[in-house]
């Protein structure tokens, strides 16, 4: 949902109308409000947040999903190695250094 200019609200003018802004927010609109002209925060539906919220757990899922599988792609194509392999290997560099 885009935001109109008509939702854009100096802070002073939020503090003065609070309720009215509120009501408007609970009707569906999202506000932004500013202090010295610039974007401070913004006012919307506490339904709309935790539909937000979910969003974005559910990214995270998508993107850990998408790092395992590309692990297990790694794995099949024979680009990895043990764990034990390599820290063996790792403390023979060194006690060569």
């Amino acid at each position: 949902m885009a935001i109109s200019a008509s939702d854009v609200i100096p802070l002073s003018h939020a503090r003065a109308n609070f309720s009215e802004l509120a009501e408007d927010v609970r009707g569906g609109a999202e506000k932004l409000i500013t202090k010295n002209g610039e974007a401070y925060i913004a006012i919307i539906d506490a339904k709309r947040l935790d539909y937000y919220h979910q969003l974005e757990r559910e990214r995270i899922h998508l993107l850990l999903i998408d790092e395992a599988s590309k692990g297990l792609a790694e794995v099949a194509a024979g680009r990895v190695q043990d764990a034990r392999a390599a820290l063996t290997a790792i403390k023979k560099r060194r006690a060569a250094a």
